[in-house]
């Protein structure tokens, strides 16, 4: 009879100590992203937001995913972003990251994804452009729903609850988001933060 062990020590010890490893960080991930969500539903989390300067926001998430990007060869830019809002710094970078992270997750390898920020009236406009395979107006509103996961996503690691964390995080500034997409278009993302 076959050794039911031989499948794992043929892969030898380092190579499934990385995949423990792997999994292990999948399991830290999830339980911080689900603490995160009980925190902010609950009200246990406040939110300070202060005037900030938007530049930084967009280069600090360009570069905690140009790794990913690289990877998949998808070309990460930001475009040059001046003026200030009001947003609280830790967790907007978060409410950004979620966004980014979903935009390098789905775009195909050598597409892109484009940060840039417009300042209007009452809200500075933050985008996030990708040439991924877009998302049906059906699905809009879905997706930011808590563990929502649209039918075409079944490929891509994650649990449906970044967009809505990012909703949760942009609503309790003062703030909201949202999305233009169309299938084989791309979608852009965007999050309005109050300027005062």
């Amino acid at each position: 009879a076959a050794n039911p062990q031989s499948a794992v020590s043929s892969k030898g010890p380092v190579a499934s100590a990385r995949v423990v490893q792997a999994q292990a960080e999948k399991l830290r991930f999830l339980i911080e992203t689900l603490v995160k969500s009980s925190r902010l539903d609950s009200g246990i989390l406040v939110l300070t937001p202060a005037l900030h300067p938007v530049a930084p926001l967009l280069e600090e998430a360009a570069a905690q995913y140009s790794g990913a990007a690289a990877e998949k060869n998808i070309s990460l830019t930001v475009q040059p972003a001046q003026g200030s809002a009001r947003f609280d710094q830790k967790w907007t970078a978060e409410a950004l990251g979620n966004v980014v992270d979903n935009a390098v997750k789905y775009t195909p390898a050598g597409g892109s994804v484009t940060l840039s920020a417009q300042l209007l009236d009452s809200f500075c406009r933050v985008d996030v452009a990708d040439t991924g395979p877009g998302i049906p107006e059906s699905e809009h509103a879905k997706i930011f729903g808590r563990f929502y996961r649209a039918p075409g996503a079944y490929q891509a690691e994650g649990v449906g609850i970044g967009l809505y964390l990012t909703r949760q995080i942009a609503e309790k500034q003062g703030g909201y988001v949202k999305v233009e997409s169309a299938p084989g278009k791309g979608s852009v993302f965007s999050l309005f933060l109050p300027r005062s």
